[in-house]
C-alpha cells in the first residue's frame, strides 16, 4: 500500500507545480481524487481542477489545511507571510507541509507557519511529465512515517532524493531546479543554427529535439562519463573537434558554471529575503 494510503492531500496554491503533483499521485494511484483537495482564489481555475481532475476545490486556504495530513505548499515565496497568517491557526501537530517554494528555507517556513514537520523540496518542470528530479530535506520533527510519505508524495514527479544537509537543496535549485533553462536556451540556440544553415524551423526544432532526447537516454543506459561519451564521437580532424574548438573558445564551461553558481547566489539571496522578514529576532520559530 502507499505510504500515503487514506491520508488527505491538502495544495495551497494550485498552480502548474502543484498541478503536477496532483496529477502524478493520481496516475500512479497512490491516492484517490476525493483525498485531495486544492486552495485557489479564482473561480474558473478551481472549476478546471475539479473538471480535470476530479479532485475538491476550495476557495480558502484555511479551509483546504483544516484537517489534511499533508500539505503541499506550492506558492510564490514573497506570498509566504500573507499565506502563513492564513494556514497557521489551522495546522495541528502530526501535519506533514512540504514546500516547492524556490529559496525558502525551513528556518523561514517554520517561524512563518509556527510548525516544525516540514519538508523543503525543489523540484523541476519535467515533473509535469512524471519525469522530473526533486532533491528534499526534512527538518528534525518529521517523523520515518512522514519522510516516507515526502517520498512517495515527491517520486510520483519523477526521481527523488532526500539529502541531510538543507544546502544541497539551494545548490540543487541552480542545477536541476534551474538547469530546464539552460537546456532550453541550449535547445533553442542549436534550433536557431540549424535555420541559419538552411532547414525550415520546423525541421530544425525536430533534428534538435531528439539529438537531445537520444544523447540524454544514450548517457543513462551507458553509465559512461559524458567525457567518454564526447571522446567517442570525436575524430582527430572531424567536424566533432572543429565544432569543439569552437565551443571551448567561447567559454561554454566557464559560461554555464558561472550561470550555476548565479542561480545558487540568488537562491541564497531569496532565502535571506525570507528569513530577515518572517524570523524574529530572537530566531526562534514563532
Amino acid at each position: 500500500m502507499s505510504p500515503l494510503g487514506k491520508l488527505t492531500i491538502a495544495t495551497v496554491g494550485s498552480g502548474v507545480m502543484a498541478e503536477a503533483i496532483i496529477a502524478g499521485v493520481l496516475r500512479g494511484r497512490l491516492v484517490a481524487p476525493d483525498q485531495i483537495v486544492a486552495s485557489h482564489p479564482r473561480a474558473e481555475r478551481r472549476e478546471e481542477l475539479a473538471r480535470v481532475h476530479g479532485i475538491r476545490t476550495v476557495a480558502s486556504n484555511a479551509e483546504a489545511v483544516d484537517g489534511a495530513d499533508v500539505i503541499l505548499l506550492a506558492i510564490k515565496p514573497q506570498m509566504l507571510g500573507r499565506v502563513a497568517r492564513d494556514i497557521e491557526p489551522h495546522l495541528r501537530r502530526g501535519q506533514l507541509v512540504i514546500s516547492v517554494l524556490a529559496g525558502a528555507t525551513t528556518r523561514a517556513l517554520t517561524s512563518a507557519l509556527g510548525h516544525g514537520e516540514v519538508v523543503r523540496s525543489m523540484p523541476n518542470t519535467p515533473a509535469r511529465l512524471g519525469k522530473g528530479m526533486t532533491v528534499w530535506f526534512a527538518t528534525p520533527e518529521v517523523t520515518a512515517d512522514q519522510r516516507a510519505q515526502a517520498a512517495a508524495l515527491l517520486g510520483a514527479l519523477g526521481v527523488q532524493l532526500e539529502v541531510d544537509d538543507e544546502k544541497l537543496v539551494a545548490m540543487a535549485t541552480a542545477v536541476s531546479g534551474t538547469g530546464p533553462t539552460y537546456v532550453f536556451l541550449v535547445m533553442e540556440a542549436l534550433i536557431d543554427a540549424a535555420v541559419h544553415l538552411g532547414f525550415a524551423r520546423h525541421i530544425a526544432h525536430d533534428l534538435v529535439i531528439e539529438t537531445l532526447e537520444g544523447s540524454t537516454l544514450f548517457a543513462k543506459q551507458s553509465g559512461m562519463h559524458p567525457a567518454e561519451l564526447r571522446n567517442m564521437v570525436t575524430s582527430p580532424g572531424g567536424t566533432s573537434a572543429a565544432a569543439l574548438h569552437e565551443l571551448e573558445s567561447g567559454r561554454l564551461r566557464t559560461v554555464l558554471s558561472e550561470a550555476v553558481w548565479a542561480a545558487f547566489r540568488r537562491t541564497v539571496e531569496l532565502g535571506d529575503q525570507l528569513e530577515a522578514a518572517l524570523v524574529p529576532e530572537d530566531g526562534k520559530p514563532r
